[in-house]
């Protein structure tokens, strides 16, 4: 775990809000949990991580698919189950890591909570680099659809327009950002692009993309652009531009529900995870794996081993 001081008092200040929020702003009632406003909620779910309970409950080594754990290629992971805030694996959680394109996971939420969905979006020459990037110089879409060709096949440009037209430009949006990893707590993160492109200074951690993903899947409009398998992007002028999500676990895996793939040589292949089955939903970082095939096996057979985990969780506390 992380105890550093500006860990904890990042999560205090968080703990904080809510509390200040209930005794103050949302009146003084103990039961006032339902008069946060969505923000407020969603953070509050997220806060909670506890590393003890599953140890201390269960023989984690004696569970099916432990074995696999020690031969997996990446670097760093986190796993957690969203319900109870347990913390079911981990390897360097809390290591400052380049994260490639799960950094747009945040420039998708930040879009969608300070963007109109039916705002046009030209693609300008300050925005068109054309690296990793199928938008094009002088296209246009509503920043909803832009929204979707971003998170779906990562693409890069539509990553700089969504920050130009939400920030006014890409260093204010990125101070936006910024905010936003500290209202959420992830002590661990620096963002200095919105895509994620290779830049020393734009990092996180398992620990703080676990964080950010548990509280964006909670926006039902951003789960279900990440959790989309395919979808035609439309353009102002009414043409089409078909993509296909990179996430091949949305194919491949039962009850996967997103969310976000990430790949650079510096931070290697990387992929946020979330999954559903048997009333848990699993959250999982997996960071710097060997290629962009075992980011995949590796996200599988870690998210096996967290739903065989969480049954015998359920069996051995039920009775």
């Amino acid at each position: 775990m992380n105890h550093s001081p500006l860990h904890i008092a990042r999560t205090l200040l968080a703990g904080t809000i809510l509390t200040s929020c209930l005794m103050a702003g949302c009146g003084t009632n103990s039961n006032n949990s339902d008069e946060l406003n969505p923000e407020q909620l969603r953070l509050f779910a997220i806060n909670h991580l506890d590393s003890t309970s599953l140890p201390a409950t269960l023989s984690l080594d004696s569970i099916e698919g432990f074995e696999q754990l020690s031969d997996l290629s990446a670097q760093a992971w986190m796993l957690v189950d969203d319900s109870t805030g347990m913390i079911i694996s981990q390897k360097n959680a809390y290591e400052h890591r380049t994260i490639a394109s799960l950094t747009k996971m945040m420039t998708g939420l930040l879009s969608l909570e300070k963007g109109n969905p039916t705002d046009t979006i030209q693609i300008t020459e300050d925005v068109f680099i054309a690296k990793d990037s199928r938008v094009r110089l002088d296209e246009a879409y509503e920043l909803h659809h832009l929204i979707y060709e971003m998170m779906l096949t990562s693409d890069n440009d539509a990553a700089y327009a969504l920050a130009n037209h939400i920030g006014g430009d890409t260093l204010h949006f990125c101070e936006l950002m910024n905010q936003k990893a500290a209202y959420l707590g992830m002590d661990s993160t620096h963002f200095a692009n919105p895509n994620g492109m290779p830049n020393l200074n734009n990092y996180s951690s398992p620990n703080d993309l676990v964080r950010l993903a548990r509280y964006a899947m909670r926006d039902s409009t951003f789960a279900a652009i990440v959790g989309t398998t395919d979808y035609k992007v439309p353009f102002i002028d009414g043409r089409h531009m078909a993509c296909r999500n990179t996430n091949a676990l949305l194919h491949t895996y039962e009850g996967c529900i997103g969310i976000k793939t990430g790949f650079t040589r510096q931070a290697g292949n990387c992929l946020m995870s979330a999954a559903s089955r048997n009333g848990h939903t699993l959250y999982l970082a997996l960071l710097g794996s060997r290629s962009m095939s075992s980011r995949f096996k590796e996200s599988a057979i870690l998210l096996d081993y967290g739903f065989n985990v969480m049954q015998a969780y359920d069996s051995k506390t039920s009775h």
